[in-house]
């Protein structure tokens, strides 16, 4: 009921302002939080989000392709957008895995579609995750792109548990314009994303 009521709020404040909550609370609060932090020379230079990308690999979607059309179904309901397919760029000949076989399901989220999603990410989807202490602050790739791997699709509250074959994970990949690490993951901890605060001694 908790998770409910917050779903629901976040849709009334997106109503009234006819705007995302998060871009919003991007434009009035988080660019002066970050032009204060690091004392950019202009506004332009403010890192900002630009697209999501999630995606799942279904390596025994080659033996059943009713797998990857289910996880494709799930996908399109996590993300809120319709999922596409996606092919193996090479054979690799140890796995039987032809080039431009159908093995996985992906689907890219910018502007609106984007800040929904990662709303319901950090205030709905990882609090259900088990045992969680936090999100992993190396999980960049060097050009401020940060990378989550989720165990259980299941987490999400748009999954029935009792309509799925079975527990998948997937990959969700939030990318920036920030060209550093620590700019990106200063961005993102504006956004509350859980990130583990440090232990002072």
């Amino acid at each position: 009921m908790i998770k409910k009521t917050k779903l629901e709020l976040i849709v009334k404040q997106e109503k009234k302002y006819n705007m995302t909550r998060l871009a919003l609370e991007f434009k009035d609060n988080i660019k002066k939080k970050m032009m204060e932090k690091f004392q950019y020379k202009n506004i332009y230079q403010i890192p900002k989000l630009t697209k999501i990308v999630l995606n799942m690999g279904i390596g025994d979607a080659k033996d059943d392709s009713k797998i990857l059309d289910k996880a494709q179904e799930e996908l399109s309901l996590i993300a809120g957008q319709k999922a596409i397919k996606t092919k193996a760029k090479k054979a690799i000949a140890a796995f039987k895995i032809r080039e431009g076989m159908t093995l996985g399901v992906s689907v890219t989220l910018r502007n609106k579609m984007m800040y929904e999603f990662l709303d319901r990410l950090i205030n709905i989807a990882i609090p259900r995750i088990r045992d969680f202490r936090g999100l992993n602050p190396k999980s960049f790739d060097g050009k401020g792109n940060f990378t989550i791997g989720i165990k259980e699709q299941i987490i999400f509250p748009e999954i029935n548990y009792d309509k799925i074959d079975k527990i998948r994970g997937l990959d969700i990949t939030i990318c920036t314009t920030s060209s550093n690490d620590e700019e990106a993951l200063e961005l993102l901890k504006f956004f509350n994303m859980p990130f583990p605060t440090k232990q002072t001694s």
